[in-house]
């Protein structure tokens, strides 16, 4: 009994996290139809300057998280401005090829300034265990989970009620209607890409938090993408309900299959869940069904 909810709870918390790098996926789809390929690779990126904002540099950690936040912000604005726009209306398999050069790019850039392989942040959460019944709990799963939760609640009150989350779901409906309402569209392109590149810079210092930063970052991104798959291209509520789902079936599968089978079937688990939903829900659980006629 204290295996089973051991496994559950470290499930649902690296499963919030996959959902909160998922959520960068989704925002950028649904506001410029491109899918952002370069996902665990900006997750990857933001980590390492975490690190050398914490422990290089030695800054405070108010300031050093603020710092990071500040280069997610430059990050993505210079992705959408520099790389995407100029792409602008051409075809989509141009918009995927290049958001997949950019995160070998990026992967690059990230060998070239922190040629090692492996790190930790500092400890950002207690250390003490918390005993749940028979269960001896860390305190960083906790503090992943709830924040990850937080950042789910404040993103869906910004969507639902301020003015350029409302302009960016309009975004997602109807381009055309939004430009005749004097909204430029690219401001909303841009203003996507700034908050995926500060989703995935908390999503990967909060993932960092738990088991280090090392290259298996970017593995990190490939599967925070099957909970895309999972809860639909388009749907922020499918993010949230499926993050937990691929987490709890990562650890579960990991603890008990591991003995019978192979000790990697625990990081093929959530390709096998793509793969499956593909062939029986293309569209996810949540996703957006659309039939076009020939």
């Amino acid at each position: 009994m204290a295996e089973l909810l051991q496994y559950l709870i470290t499930g649902l918390a690296v499963g919030m996290v996959y959902a909160l790098i998922g959520l960068c996926f989704v925002l950028i789809w649904k506001s410029s139809g491109v899918a952002n390929l370069a996902l665990g690779q900006l997750v990857l990126l933001s980590s390492w300057f975490t690190y050398s904002m914490l422990v290089q540099a030695k800054l405070p950690l108010w300031l050093g998280f603020m710092a990071v936040i500040l280069f997610a912000l430059a990050l993505g604005w210079i992705i959408e401005r520099v790389v995407l726009r100029p792409l602008i209306a051409q075809p989509i398999l141009s918009l995927i090829t290049v958001t997949l050069g950019l995160g070998y790019f990026i992967e690059g850039v990230v060998s070239f300034i922190w040629p090692w392989s492996v790190a930790a942040l500092p400890r950002l959460f207690p250390k003490e265990p918390i005993h749940i019944g028979p269960t001896v709990v860390s305190q960083e799963h906790l503090w992943v989970a709830g924040i990850s939760l937080l950042i789910f609640g404040l993103l869906s009150l910004f969507f639902r009620y301020h003015k350029m989350g409302i302009a960016m779901r309009a975004t997602a409906d109807d381009q055309l209607a939004v430009q005749a309402c004097g909204i430029p569209v690219t401001t909303i392109f841009s203003r996507s890409w700034m908050f995926a590149c500060v989703l995935a810079a908390v999503g990967g210092v909060l993932v960092s938090s738990i088991g280090g930063i090392t290259f298996g970052l970017v593995e990190t991104g490939l599967k925070a993408f099957s909970v895309v798959i999972l809860g639909g291209l388009n749907s922020f509520g499918g993010a949230l309900i499926a993050g937990p789902i691929i987490g709890l079936a990562e650890n579960l599968g990991g603890g008990y299959l591991t003995p019978y089978l192979w000790g990697g079937i625990k990081d093929i688990i959530p390709f096998i869940i793509i793969i499956i939903v593909v062939i029986i829900r293309p569209y996810g659980l949540f996703g957006e069904e659309r039939i076009e006629r020939i």
